[in-house]
């Protein structure tokens, strides 16, 4: 185990399993029953950014000039040990970097103001520069007051009674204890740690690049004022990356924001005039990389969502095919023998079906058996696929039914979130980004919590994106 357990705090955060945690995530069902109302609240927040002086743009200016570096990390705050196994390597790989980036779900379950200290400031207290972010569902939970507060220092908006059933049963945010966030505050208190954002929307503006952050909100839809604003950031003639809350491309499947008024956000990433080389989302917690042949330029859409949250499977990713990107060229981490084989060791554990484990080759051979290619690491040994096997692949979702009964994705479907371990291997990662006037280098480097890798992180992806 590495050093990262000498860093938590003595609170060990909250279980999916507990239902106060569910009932107090509830907002994700009503706003999908009776309307998201995060359209209208981000208006109310973005118009009271703006009185209070804010630039209308709502850029972000670093200093930075000619070549730089900047981290980005997507779904980090569970304040538990996999959220804390990020932080050596981080430190390591991150050192010098010029600002970092949190793409998603700052602080689970809710998003609460309250909770910044153990999920946000104590972990990245030793990282020395500033941190942006863009706001996932789980911080809509409270919402965004937390958020707000600590990124763009704003005071809480005032009350606006809802009316009817969504109204009632709806979670108020929490009032926040100044004293104690100051308290917080105080872990990451050095000036050259300090960059607050205009809001839950921006730009930060190099020489060389664009990092455009959205706010997709609770269901993924873009208000019409950030899509206005969205449109006119997007006319600067330099090259960007897209950093949302929600990937347009994940496992396997074509999923843009759509935007107030009709279109998508995909429309404008996929506009040539608008120069967008990347679009990377949180949300999903692990790493998936889709080169998609847009005209005559590829633009890299990529999930980063293993920041420090529970793993999503891979294991139950089809045979990739979306938007003609081809199998051989897609990429994720685990991979999804990996997952596999971790899943069907937790749960032959926890259920006392030891028929139920795959051994890494055994589960690795499976997985490209059913995908159909080349396995990407070579097994140790012959291996013949059996009846057991297959049976257990099938009921953690990786080998189909007898008559196409979708029965395996549904037995997995809210396995990830019920499956939540505290004790590595944990199948994390961050994205490393180095910019120059001519290219965008993006690594993905993986954590798994074991002490050899947080010594000497390992890059399980490279992708080098021309910006000339």
């Amino acid at each position: 185990m590495g050093t990262f357990a000498a860093l938590r705090p003595d609170d060990r955060g909250f279980t999916w399993l507990n239902a106060r945690t569910l009932w107090r995530s509830r907002n994700e069902i009503l706003a999908g029953l009776f309307g998201d109302p995060s359209g209208e609240v981000r208006a109310r927040w973005v118009a009271e950014q703006e009185v209070r002086g804010v630039d209308p743009e709502f850029r972000i200016r670093p200093p930075v000039k000619g070549n730089f570096d900047f981290l980005l990390l997507g779904d980090t705050g569970e304040g538990d040990a996999s959220q804390y196994a990020v932080v050596p390597p981080m430190l390591k790989v991150g050192a010098g970097t010029a600002f970092a980036v949190i793409a998603s779900d700052v602080i689970y379950p809710t998003g609460s103001g309250n909770e910044y200290g153990p999920k946000f400031f104590r972990p990245y207290k030793d990282y020395d520069a500033p941190i942006y972010a863009i706001p996932g569902n789980h911080d809509w939970y409270d919402g965004l007051g937390g958020f707000m507060r600590v990124f763009c220092d704003a005071p809480p908006l005032k009350p606006k009674p809802d009316r009817g059933l969504r109204g009632l049963l709806w979670r108020k945010p929490e009032t926040i204890d100044e004293a104690l966030l100051k308290e917080s505050r105080a872990l990451r208190g050095r000036p050259s740690q300090q960059g607050t954002q205009p809001g839950p929307y921006w730009a930060i503006e190099t020489g060389s690049l664009l990092i455009v952050g959205v706010d997709t909100g609770i269901k993924n839809v873009i208000d019409e004022g950030q899509t206005a604003w969205l449109r006119r950031v997007s006319l600067d003639p330099r090259p960007k990356i897209l950093v949302t809350g929600k990937p347009i491309y994940v496992n396997n499947a074509y999923k843009p924001s759509a935007l107030e008024g009709g279109g998508t956000i995909d429309d404008i990433v996929r506009d040539p005039a608008h120069r967008y080389v990347a679009a990377i989302g949180g949300d999903v917690h692990n790493y998936q990389r889709y080169p998609v042949r847009v005209g005559d330029r590829v633009i890299q859409y990529v999930v980063s969502g293993g920041g420090g949250a529970f793993m999503h499977a891979t294991h139950t990713i089809d045979r990739v095919d979306v938007a003609g990107v081809a199998e051989d060229d897609f990429k994720c981490y685990p991979l999804r023998g990996d997952s596999l084989s971790y899943y069907s060791h937790l749960y032959a554990r926890r259920l006392r079906m030891r028929w139920l484990y795959l051994r890494p080759r055994e589960a690795v051979c499976i997985s490209a058996e059913r995908i159909g290619n080349e396995p990407p690491r070579t097994p140790e040994g012959p291996v013949q696929v059996t009846r057991r096997m297959r049976w257990a692949a099938r009921l953690l979702g990786a080998w189909p039914w007898p008559l196409r009964l979708p029965v395996g994705k549904t037995n997995h479907r809210f396995l990830s979130e019920l499956s939540d371990w505290d004790a590595p291997p944990f199948f994390k990662h961050f994205l490393h980004a180095s910019v120059t006037p001519q290219e965008l280098t993006l690594r993905c480097f993986a954590v798994t919590g074991c002490l050899d890798q947080e010594l000497e992180p390992p890059v399980e992806d490279e992708v080098r994106i021309s910006l000339s």
